[in-house]
């Protein structure tokens, strides 16, 4: 097995997970609503805790899209720059930037996002009644899920021929 197979084993297991969790998250989500509007609607007293849990459930489904996006090259960017630089520039910035990702990633998602999360953990929310620490858990979660979809994204550049299809628009 070649390490280009191998990388692509691990993006499709990480990428499995994180697309199933986001799919359980979005179902859960349009559940809580549909069953928001029963209750306010046909019952005529609407469930108070369905909007709080959507947003949490949409605080945790954005940040695993995102290390998902991350993990696959679909993330959004702009790529004037890189399109009209040679191609030995081209890899330079393309480096660069999943470099810079992934420092972002370790210092304020993880680092950050743990701090966040212990300093959140004492307090609890309004209607649920769940420690904010547990909501802004998502943040160091997604954060070392970035974080190695970063990794492998700089082992993919520095090993392989230079890919830059990979992050234009489907």
């Amino acid at each position: 097995m070649t390490t280009h197979d191998r990388l692509n084993r691990v993006r499709g297991v990480l990428g499995g997970v994180l697309a199933g969790l986001g799919g359980t998250l979005l179902v859960a989500m349009t559940l809580l609503v549909l069953y928001q509007v029963f209750t306010r609607y046909v019952l005529g007293a609407p469930a108070a805790f369905t909007e709080e849990l959507v947003r949490y459930a949409l605080i945790w489904t954005a940040m695993t899209s995102a290390a998902y996006a991350f993990l696959h090259r679909k993330h959004m960017a702009l790529l004037v720059l890189r399109d009209r630089a040679p191609q030995a520039v081209r890899r330079g910035l393309v480096l660069g930037a999943d470099v810079l990702v992934l420092v972002f990633a370790v210092l304020v998602l993880v680092v950050g996002g743990t701090m966040l999360a212990f300093g959140a953990s004492s307090n609890f929310s309004a209607l649920l009644g769940i420690s904010r620490g547990l909501v802004y858990a998502i943040g160091p979660i997604a954060g070392l899920a970035i974080a190695f979809a970063q990794v492998l994204n700089i082992w993919q550049d520095l090993t392989e021929e230079a890919s830059t299809e990979t992050e234009g628009t489907d």
